[in-house]
């Protein structure tokens, strides 16, 4: 169905551990970036790191498609879970993303809402959600799989009144620092996209501690779901 397929992660903990289901032909480097061409569970894959943030996605998502001919974009890796429902190695899909810094409410604008655009709020390809929903629950793993908003901005959300409002006022269901950009530069290229992400911690007080005794968990889990929709698109 698509010719070569993105996967984008933004650290180290989230890429490695699929570079070692891969079949690496060609490396090259870009932007200070690296990607990683060649086959993970026969499919044209190119793999890359971004960096943390939504400048370094948005980049990264740019050159997969523009230089690497991506027809399909991946973005793999943890999130602070905002749902009470959702523990940490939870599991969120992605059905649609936004940015939840941006704020131009001084002109009459809604939290969230970027000026002059179509919309603000980018939806994932329901196909790419469905093959992630199911992969997540075949795996077996036992950590709860749902579908939901995922919510991102150039923050580490480690504060309940924060968590608190990005419930309230975007309905997300987990938050993080790439997704949304990686959706917003797809929209734009019209190029389907979805968003995995595995709760790393809970996005409130003790996040910080969460986050460093989980992330490696979690990044393990976004890759097993990865490897098994692969299979299936």
């Amino acid at each position: 169905m698509f010719d070569i397929i993105g996967i984008i992660g933004a650290m180290d903990e989230e890429v490695d551990i699929l570079k070692h289901h891969m079949k690496i032909d060609e490396i090259s480097q870009m932007a200070g970036l690296e990607f990683c061409q060649g086959k993970m569970e026969g499919r044209n894959i190119v793999l890359v790191r971004c960096g943390i943030g939504k400048v370094n996605a948005a980049m990264c998502t740019q050159l997969l498609i523009s230089v690497f001919g991506a027809a399909a974009v991946i973005n793999t890796g943890v999130a602070g879970a905002l749902c009470d429902e959702l523990d940490v190695l939870d599991v969120v899909i992605s059905t649609d993303a936004l940015e939840h810094d941006f704020d131009a409410t001084g002109f009459g604008y809604k939290p969230g809402e970027i000026p002059r655009m179509e919309t603000s709020v980018f939806e994932a390809d329901p196909i790419l959600v469905e093959a992630a929903y199911k992969a997540g629950i075949d795996n077996g793993s036992g950590h709860k799989v749902m579908k939901g908003r995922v919510v991102t901005g150039d923050v580490f959300v480690s504060s309940k009144d924060v968590k608190d409002k990005l419930v309230d006022v975007f309905s997300g269901a987990c938050t993080e620092m790439e997704g949304a950009s990686v959706a917003h530069v797809c929209a734009l290229n019209k190029i389907p996209f979805v968003i995995i992400r595995a709760m790393s911690d809970k996005a409130d007080g003790s996040a910080h501690v969460n986050y460093s005794e989980f992330v490696e968990a979690a990044a393990e889990n976004s890759k097993d779901m990865v490897l098994s929709m692969l299979k299936s698109i």
